[in-house]
């Protein structure tokens, strides 16, 4: 077992093993043990009491966190001519649609959310063996297949996010910065579960909401009470 550096024994000692946090101390806390030179990511990670491989339990959203993700989201509109004006006076990076495809297919995947039209749908669906391990991949559940693409645009970069339970009953994302207030990273989080809560699939059983543990990156994780973030 490799020795824990000066900076990462200071952090550990700051943590209480065992102890769950109300999310207002962890929100504080996650300052204190966090030594990256960079403005690292605030994640949350939620283990829910479902079982993913069974089609009525599968637990997928959106949510727009009240004071966004804090990161610059580089969004890709593919649609007819008639909306591109839409789509870039929304602010969208990268607007087109037979330039982008071809650009894909040769492996190009260099933006965060693929936002189109229904009726490019054919074209995009060619566009599935790429898109989608990277999830990319527009969906109509999420909103990112819409005609109205100055609002899914706009809404997008505003800090609308998409989560999907993985395999091991863990939903992940990234809900801030460290730089946010203790109180913008409060208040994302509780959206982020407030949402997670209210998507529990009815043939889920016993307890919902196994563990909730914060984050920043290449900090550990601080195990939350899940009680506090109703409060």
């Amino acid at each position: 077992m490799s020795k824990l550096t000066k900076n990462q024994k200071s952090v550990y000692a700051k943590v209480e093993q065992g102890k769950h946090y109300k999310l207002s101390e962890a929100a504080k806390l996650l300052k204190d043990i966090s030594f990256t030179k960079f403005d690292a990511s605030v994640e949350v990670a939620v283990r829910l009491g479902v079982d993913p491989r069974k089609a009525n339990q599968m637990v997928r959203g959106v949510v727009t966190l009240p004071h966004g993700t804090g990161k610059v989201t580089r969004v890709l509109v593919l649609c007819t001519p008639d909306k591109e004006t839409e789509a870039k006076e929304a602010g969208a990076d990268f607007v087109g649609l037979d330039e982008y495809v071809d650009k894909i297919k040769g492996g190009w995947t260099d933006v965060d959310v693929i936002i189109c039209t229904p009726a490019v749908m054919a074209k995009v669906g060619a566009l599935g063996r790429i898109l989608g391990p990277r999830g990319l991949m527009p969906n109509p559940k999420t909103g990112t297949v819409t005609m109205d693409v100055g609002k899914a645009v706009k809404e997008v970069k505003a800090g609308k996010i998409d989560f999907k339970v993985d395999k091991f009953g863990i939903v992940h994302s990234g809900v801030g910065k460290l730089s946010f207030s203790d109180d913008k990273i409060v208040d994302n989080v509780k959206e982020f579960v407030d949402m997670i809560v209210k998507l529990k699939p009815q043939a889920a059983k016993g307890t919902y909401i196994k563990s909730i543990f914060l984050s920043s990156t290449m900090s550990p994780g601080l195990a939350i009470d899940p009680k506090s973030i109703s409060e």
